[in-house]
């Protein structure tokens, strides 16, 4: 007969409780026993007892489970086994290491159902103080992860979705389409690095993207055998992207319209032509194979890494004293001096891959900005009262 007994709290008050057996366990073949405690009184203890008594005589004994607690990154764990399969691994690497740095850091800790819309607002708000400029990526992401945890039942509305989004003040847009070289700054950038006989290579890589409008990591993927010298043209079915463990890989385009023929001038095409003269003397005193090699390669014929063009371009700016521009810059530079060259819209998309025809019109309008400040200028000063 199980046995009520007495005892005490850690607040020294008293207490009651029992041990019942509960019958073999059939997986173990050994004897299960349960302990009910915390009984104020001796009778509570006894009706409980009694409750217990009877369902296992009925149905047996069943354990209550206690539900699962999940945290936010419990489920983006498993959300991020499914999303792994659906994109690319660049793609994936890249969202796991904004999780690690940027979300983790704020949600991870907490149960998914605790999370609040004021929450999801401060660390949005603290994202966007901060100066983090895809803070509108970082807020997506989470979100997927809490939609995700609605499809599992473990909350029944996503909080991502009551947030304001925080709005830049000054026009992004602008600065990135002003990062460029005019004409003349374009002649005389040129005259400088031809001047720099250290990094020649360079001079055959911003002659190309200058005159192209390539993407970097397109050009960094480069083989001989994507150029037609004979029509001036090169296949872009490639690019290089950040794999797992950070390591460098050779993707397909992101997007169709990336995947395309670009072409270059004849002029270009004989820089490319000597360039791939001159690589294969190296590659042949060094013992390296000779044939579909990379078109910009290390000293080690290997790719370089994405900084190399940056580090490049730093090392001309700063001895020259020119006028500081990304690596991005040669690409807004050909779609700039294209429209002012006279060439359509259609053509300058075509030729950068640009997805969407808005990216091409913002140049464009930027451009067609510019000169009609400049008829109205020419026509004041002509008027001149």
């Amino acid at each position: 007969m199980t046995k009520i007994k007495e005892y005490q709290n850690r607040d020294g008050e008293k207490r009651y409780q029992f041990n019942m057996y509960i019958g073999i366990n059939p997986e173990t073949g050994k004897a299960q026993r349960t302990t009910r405690r915390g009984f104020t009184s001796r009778k509570e203890a006894k009706l409980a007892l009694s409750r217990l008594e009877l369902q296992v005589s009925e149905y047996g004994f069943k354990a209550e489970k206690k539900p699962k607690i999940y945290t936010f990154e419990d489920v983006y764990e498993m959300w991020f086994v499914q999303y792994k399969n659906t994109v690319k691994e660049s793609s994936w690497a890249t969202t796991q290491r904004i999780f690690r740095l940027h979300i983790l850091p704020v949600f991870g800790k907490y149960r998914v159902e605790k999370i609040t819309v004021p929450m999801c607002q401060q660390a949005v708000n603290k994202w966007f103080n901060d100066g983090l400029r895809q803070y509108h990526r970082f807020l997506n992401y989470a979100g997927k992860v809490l939609k995700y945890s609605i499809t599992m039942q473990l909350i029944t509305s996503n909080p991502v979705e009551g947030v304001i989004i925080p709005r830049q003040t000054d026009d992004r847009t602008r600065q990135n389409i002003e990062n460029y070289y005019n004409k003349q700054e374009l002649e005389h950038f040129f005259e400088c690095l031809k001047d720099d006989d250290q990094i020649p290579q360079a001079y055959v890589f911003f002659r190309l993207a200058a005159f192209s409008g390539m993407r970097k990591s397109e050009m960094l993927a480069l083989k001989w055998s994507d150029v037609n010298f004979k029509d001036c043209s090169i296949d872009i079915n490639k690019t290089q992207s950040r794999g797992a463990g950070n390591r460098l890989v050779i993707q397909s385009p992101k997007t169709a319209r990336s995947r395309r023929t670009a072409y270059i001038d004849p002029k270009t095409a004989q820089i490319l032509r000597n360039w791939q003269k001159e690589q294969q003397k190296f590659l042949g005193a060094m013992g390296f194979p000779i044939g579909d090699n990379l078109i910009f390669a290390n000293e080690k014929n290997e790719m370089f890494q994405p900084v190399k063009p940056q580090v490049w371009l730093k090392h001309v700016i700063g001895n020259y004293d020119l006028k500081k521009v990304t690596v991005h810059a040669f690409r807004h530079t050909y779609a700039t001096l294209s429209f002012e060259s006279g060439a359509s819209v259609k053509a300058v998309q075509e030729q950068l891959g640009h997805s969407s025809y808005k990216t091409t019109m913002d140049i464009y309008t930027a451009t067609t900005r510019k000169e009609s400040n400049e008829a109205t200028e020419k026509l004041a000063k002509y008027l001149n009262f």
